[in-house]
């Protein structure tokens, strides 16, 4: 059944878990900062699409291969803590550099983004983040009675996951957009770009130095 007596328990700890501070809304806040409301949209969309590809595994028991081999949980967990160092980088390189954000138009010096770049970032972020396999294959099965079929059942809660965080990711995104004309001021573009660079830079250092599960 896709409404059960576990639904309303499932969407209440999803949307607690959306709307909780992490990596997913420091990415949505930096490329909406960087190319507009645009880009906040489409790596909201980007993130949210990860999820389907986390539900799929975790159904089909990848999950637990991950979670039961050291080496391959090991590979998963270096690569998503080097690409969030990766892009802290980038951001923190903009710093350094000084620029104004092109917010929403404000600004006449666009950056050269392309289309797929900020679907690239948000998708690969939630994809190589072992933090989410860890919690699909947790949690999910808690909501899944044992008549389910599994995969259907999985994506379904994947799908309510999908509309719940981008409602408050896009949100996000709005309200950075509509702040373009302070977005665009040197010094806070500077700092900005500054502090959730630094913060994704934390974040790939402590998901690298993490033990297993």
């Amino acid at each position: 059944m896709l409404f059960d007596t576990q639904f309303l328990s499932f969407l209440l700890a999803i949307t607690l878990l959306s709307i909780t501070p992490g990596v997913d809304t420091l990415l949505v806040i930096r490329n909406t900062a960087r190319g507009g409301v645009r880009d906040g949209i489409l790596t909201s969309l980007a993130i949210c699409c990860g999820l389907f590809v986390h539900a799929t595994v975790s159904a089909l028991g990848i999950s637990l291969i991950l979670l039961q081999s050291a080496w391959a949980f090991s590979a998963l967990k270096l690569a998503g803590a080097a690409y969030l160092v990766w892009l802290g980088l980038q951001s923190l390189r903009s710093a350094r550099r000084g620029n104004p954000l092109p917010v929403a138009g404000v600004t006449g010096a666009q950056r050269p983004v392309g289309l797929w770049q900020p679907i690239r970032e948000g998708l690969l972020s939630n994809v190589l983040n072992p933090k989410t396999v860890v919690f699909y294959m947790a949690f999910l099965p808690q909501f899944i009675a044992p008549g389910d079929p599994a995969l259907l059942k999985s994506l379904w809660l994947a799908s309510v996951h999908f509309v719940v965080a981008n409602l408050w990711q896009i949100g996000i995104a709005l309200m950075v957009g509509r702040a373009g004309h302070w977005l665009a001021k040197r010094w806070l573009s500077r700092t900005l770009d500054a502090v959730t660079g630094s913060v994704l830079v934390l974040f790939g250092v402590k998901l690298a130095l993490s033990q297993r599960p």
